[in-house]
């Protein structure tokens, strides 16, 4: 199996397995700066390693949250090794003030953390061992270890839409396609490198070339399935799955153009308890207040900034309506990063190098400074932390026309950041916002607290390598 499912959201096989085994090499690495430093004997260092395990813990811990929450394991594939270890450097050395904090928090239980020439040396030691695992591990474990082998039953215009949604190296992580094969009286949009001829039964070409996987992605149904042959498959332990299942698990997005209402009536997902809504609103209430704490300095530069660039008269703020929860309209507020008459003539997109933008302005949109006020929205209950980024009632009011399923994205509260935010650039037109909103789809399909927490720490990746900012 290439995914596990925790709290509905897909995660892929090898970055959990990565992940864990980090942990343990962090574990490893504090181990041997302790050792190095306070022991030196290994029978007396191992009758004392229960006092010693609290705190390698802790320092493997952190370390992991913040390699997570700049996408160590994910550059792998659009950086490789070496930015990947940039990447994990980086990590490491966030990773030695955070421990010092926990050390201040709990010097009674935590007491090795509070040694500046451990937390160095282990520092030291996990680059180099993180290094060496992760070698390992990749020449151990390959490209296709993984991979689960899939052959996709149908060969139109869902078919079509697999083949090419998922055919670059980075969506397609967890599965290699065997092929693709065509019903009778079906119009085939597959080139025919890509079609298997099958001249008996699909059940009779899997037990020659075993498959993990069958992906149905007919285009109407209603002609009917080879049903006996399914199921078949079926018992000899071949998983069958619908096609816009198996592209929401693969890309972390929903297939707008093969989602119909049946299937998001009868699909898993959409299930919102009282118990998430207390937890989403406390973690909104403790995110918020942490931003507002440790982003007050740089809100007051940005403040002093606009007012030296466009003088002292000059509003700092600016408010404007969005579309919020059920519908709802609300006031949303920013940092003015525009000319003060920027919508004298209407509502327009924004767009790259956009003329409107000051110079201060174009700064603080680069890395996300003028979204603070919004701060004060999610405190008021407006909008939540984690959420559809809000958008204009106006330009909601055409998109609703013109995408399917828009309107959804308002059964949940807008957030400061979100799923959409981290996984697509900025949308300044239509196709890019029918593109987000796949990813928002997927993101109130499967919300939960883990996944909020995920997009949460993320967002610290966005902001430093400027993800996504227009």
């Amino acid at each position: 199996m290439a995914h596990v499912r925790l709290f509905r959201h897909y995660i892929h096989l090898p970055y959990v397995i990565l992940g864990l085994i980090d942990f343990l090499v962090l574990i490893c690495a504090f181990a041997l700066a302790v050792f190095f430093k306070y022991f030196g004997d290994l029978s007396f260092f191992q009758d004392n390693l229960a006092f010693l395990l609290p705190s390698a813990v802790v320092f493997a811990l952190f370390n992991l949250l913040v390699m997570v929450s700049l996408g160590v394991h994910q550059s792998r594939i659009e950086d490789g090794m070496s930015g990947m270890m940039l990447r994990t450097i980086m990590a490491l050395i966030v990773g030695i003030p955070l421990c010092g904090f926990g050390y201040l928090v709990s010097s009674d239980w935590l007491w090795y953390l509070g040694s500046s020439s451990v937390l160095t040396t282990a520092t030291v030691f996990g680059v180099f061992l993180l290094g060496s695992a992760r070698l390992l591990f990749f020449a151990t474990v390959g490209k296709e270890r993984f991979k689960r082998k899939v052959l996709v039953l149908g060969a139109g215009f869902r078919a079509r839409q697999i083949l090419e949604d998922l055919k670059t190296p980075f969506n397609r992580k967890g599965f290699t396609l065997t092929g693709f094969v065509a019903l009778p009286d079906e119009p085939v949009e597959i080139g025919a490198d890509n079609l298997l001829d099958i001249p008996t039964t699909i059940h009779h070409y899997i037990l020659k070339h075993p498959v993990n996987e069958i992906v149905v992605a007919v285009d109407d149904r209603r002609k009917g399935l080879p049903m006996e042959d399914l199921l078949e498959c079926k018992m000899e332990g071949i998983k069958i799955v619908d096609g816009a299942t198996f592209y929401e698990r693969e890309s972390r997005k929903v297939a707008l153009e093969m989602v119909t209402r049946g299937w998001l009536v009868f699909s898993d997902g959409f299930t919102v308890s009282s118990v998430f809504g207390f937890g989403k609103r406390s973690l909104d209430i403790l995110a918020a207040s942490i931003l507002l704490l440790a982003g007050a300095p740089l809100m007051i530069l940005t403040a002093i900034a606009i007012k030296i660039e466009d003088g002292l008269d000059a509003p700092v703020f600016y408010s404007q309506e969005r579309v919020g929860l059920n519908g709802k309209v609300f006031k949303v507020y920013k940092f003015r990063s525009m000319i003060t008459d920027a919508e004298k003539n209407g509502a327009v997109w924004a767009s790259q190098n956009d003329a409107r933008v000051t110079k201060v302005g174009h700064f603080i949109r680069k890395v996300r400074i003028d979204e603070l006020p919004q701060i004060f929205n999610v405190l008021n209950g407006t909008m939540a932390f984690v959420g559809p980024r809000p958008e204009r009632p106006v330009f909601v009011e055409q998109l609703s026309e013109k995408i399917p399923f828009y309107s959804e994205r308002h059964r949940v509260k807008p957030g400061l950041t979100g799923w959409a935010q981290l996984c697509f650039a900025y949308a300044d037109n239509e196709e890019d916002t029918r593109e987000k909103l796949r990813f928002d789809l997927y993101y109130i399909k499967n919300q939960s607290l883990l996944l909020d927490l995920l997009v949460i720490i993320q967002t610290v990746e966005v902001v430093l390598f400027k993800k996504g900012s227009r």
